[in-house]
């Protein structure tokens, strides 16, 4: 993908596109996907980077959702195990088994655990990851050496997916792009355009690079913007009522040696209802998550001194080694678009649903808010099929279902640190072919290379240097302080690429360090 090929293409414009989103998270970049394979012109503008709010922040893990399970939403259990399925299907390069164990420290916790994991099985029906099974403390041991053993009765063991979030993300716009839709970063929106009737007709929006304005006509406008959603409504009706009640989330990384297996924790109940994981995660441990109701939205959220505490503390009750403060590699902070079910916002979020929804307001713009990383291919499909009847444009119908993402790969073992590039690891080497330092690591705790500096700039339109170091790269989310340290040398290798200066190195530098301190966590 080429952002200045994409400008041009909308510049060159002189005919209405068949579909407009607003917004490059899961499911604005899902909408994309689904329109541009159904054969629709698409242009997708995002004001940020790709995935930059929500969709980069998540638990890391394409699940049913047991907590769903449990609270009756069996509906939506079903859907997101579907969906699990389909997207390892898929893409089997970003999207993989991973085992659970729910340990058991009360005689009641294995038949109960047990019970409901046969379920979850039997939910998933032929698209099962595994079958569930109870495990004695020995086996559950073996699997998880560093869990807490006083008291220990034993263990559930089932099965769910993992992905990296924002890997996905870019393989699903390069997806869209494949099938012919254009997309931009860095590209706000700032008006919704309407005709004669009052009907939204297209957009309004800067290039934030050039500082140019372009204006975009559309068949049908969909706001696909997560938890700015309510922001974008009012720009077509500035007294429209609150749809999200935002939520937030953070997550704790720690060296791999906390967890040191390939299997994750699952406690179903901490000490104020909530559910959390440890997860093994690019030769890291993630431990999240919190629930926290907040009043707005940003991009860059900070943790609540509490939420750390609460992940702290709830850790150090199941593993035997309990990790402190000064273990902590980074936090990330994530918020949820909630979608609110009554006038004022509840306090407890946790109980809000998950399921989608799609909204179209008097001026024809649809909206699609909640839902969740799983779910985002029906979300799509479903926004898509509503965008036909009021464009009225021709019935086609959807083909995601069996459509293999950008990159598509099986057999990711050979791929080695580059696995998650899956097809496209190949040209990221060919980078390489006349120094093969390109593929050293740049720093001794991460794995990542300079070669894959280069991919982003080249091929995933990355112009910042918190593009290529938190989402096409995580480097700043597995470990802040190893991301600092590297910043000075990739952003020369970024300068070289986008013929910048030495001015433009120095200001990505600030404003890089100026956000890493965002994901450390001080004494």
């Amino acid at each position: 993908m080429n952002r200045q090929e994409m400008l041009d293409r909308v510049a060159k414009r002189t005919t209405p596109w068949d579909m407009i989103v607003i917004g490059g998270g899961a499911t604005g970049v899902g909408v994309a996907v689904d329109a541009a394979s159904r054969g629709f012109d698409v242009l997708l503008l995002e004001a940020q980077d790709f995935g930059k709010g929500t969709s980069s922040r998540s638990t890391k893990l394409i699940h049913g959702g047991v907590r769903y399970l449990e609270q009756g939403n069996i509906s939506l259990v079903m859907e997101a195990l579907k969906e699990r399925g389909l997207l390892r299907q898929n893409a089997p390069h970003l999207v993989h088994d991973l085992a659970f164990i729910v340990p058991n420290y009360s005689w009641w916790e294995a038949p109960f655990y047990g019970i409901g994991m046969k379920i979850y099985d039997l939910l998933a029906g032929k698209y099962g990851f595994g079958r569930s099974r109870i495990l004695s403390s020995q086996e559950t041991l073996e699997r998880l050496p560093n869990l807490q053993t006083d008291g220990l009765r034993g263990g559930v063991i089932y099965y769910d997916g993992q992905f990296d979030d924002t890997r996905l993300l870019m393989h699903m716009a390069a997806t869209a792009a494949d099938h012919g839709a254009t997309l931009l970063n860095y590209a706000p929106v700032i008006e919704i355009t309407k005709d004669n009737d009052g009907f939204a007709n297209g957009v309004l929006f800067n290039d934030a690079e050039s500082g140019k304005q372009f204006t975009a006509p559309a068949q049908v406008v969909i706001n696909a913007t997560g938890i700015f959603a309510d922001q974008i409504r009012r720009m077509t009706d500035p007294e429209a009522k609150k749809m999200i009640a935002p939520s937030q989330g953070i997550h704790l990384v720690f060296e791999r040696s906390f967890l040191r297996a390939d299997t994750a924790i699952m406690v179903p109940h901490t000490s104020d209802g909530r559910v959390l994981f440890a997860i093994p995660w690019h030769k890291h441990t993630v431990v999240g998550t919190t629930d926290t109701p907040i009043q707005d939205a940003s991009y860059d959220p900070l943790p609540f001194e509490e939420e750390i505490d609460f992940i702290l503390d709830t850790a150090a009750q199941f593993l035997s080694r309990p990790p402190k403060r000064e273990d902590i590699l980074s936090v990330y902070v994530g918020i949820r678009p909630l979608v609110k079910m009554q006038e004022d916002s509840p306090t407890k979020t946790s109980s809000l649903s998950r399921d989608h929804t799609v909204h179209i307001d008097n001026s024809g713009l649809i909206t699609i808010v909640g839902g969740k990383w799983t779910t985002y291919r029906h979300m799509a499909e479903d926004c898509v099929n509503h965008a036909i009847t009021l464009g009225t444009l021709r019935d086609a119908p959807c083909v995601t279902r069996d459509l293999k993402l950008h990159g598509y790969y099986e057999n990711i073992e050979e791929l080695g640190d580059l696995w998650v590039y899956g097809a496209d690891a190949a040209a990221i080497r060919a980078i390489a072919s006349n120094d093969p330092t390109l593929l050293d690591p740049l720093h001794p705790d991460l794995t990542y290379c300079a070669a894959e500096v280069i991919w982003a700039v080249r091929n995933e339109m990355a112009l910042t240097l918190e593009d290529v170091l938190a989402r096409r790269t995580r480097a700043l989310f597995l470990n802040a302080h190893a991301a600092l340290a590297i910043s000075e040398k990739v952003a020369a290798i970024m300068a070289r690429e986008l013929n910048a200066d030495d001015a433009w190195i120095e200001a990505q530098i600030a404003d890089f360090a100026a956000l890493g301190d965002r994901y450390l966590v001080h004494s």
